[in-house]
């Protein structure tokens, strides 16, 4: 807040990911901008091209990178499969593919994927490079965000009187 207090722009580095709003009430309180998004998928894909996934394939699980190097921990452990290892199909039985929206090209973590993958008797599929890069997307305003996508137009300028 001080370097809002200095006049100096600011801005939340994060989709809404899971606050269900609570990130958009939180940054239209502090008058600052987040980057826009339903989720961290938005960023790295687009919100287009992971709405064509999910379309093409309902069942689909997606994997980040952070998700991947995080897996055990995030998942495994918060979900408590890894003491209720029985749970995994009422979890995941309806998955039908995975796909890694990989940030970065690196063997290691391409092999920790495809062994998330494995878990689901699935191979980890990588989109098309066009079609993992970053979104384009800067901050965009709040506080409707997490209620509709973020459309990709620029504000019209106010008529003139």
């Amino acid at each position: 807040m001080a370097a809002q207090a200095r006049g100096l722009p600011v801005a939340i580095g994060y989709a809404d990911c899971g606050t269900y709003g609570a990130l958009d009430e939180l940054s239209g309180r502090l008058g600052l901008r987040r980057l826009p998004g339903l989720h961290c998928y938005d960023l790295l894909a687009g919100p287009d091209r992971v709405a064509a996934l999910f379309a093409a394939e309902p069942g689909t699980y997606v994997l980040t990178d952070f998700l991947v190097r995080s897996f055990r921990r995030t998942v495994l452990a918060g979900l408590g499969l890894d003491r209720y290892p029985e749970l995994w199909p009422d979890y995941f039985g309806h998955y039908r593919r995975v796909v890694w929206l990989a940030q970065s090209r690196d063997p290691a973590l391409e092999a920790q994927a495809q062994a998330v993958a494995a878990r689901f008797g699935l191979p980890a599929k990588r989109p098309t490079r066009k079609s993992a890069e970053p979104s384009k997307h800067t901050a965009s305003p709040s506080p409707e965000t997490s209620k509709r996508r973020v459309s990709r137009e620029k504000p019209k300028a106010p008529e003139a009187d």
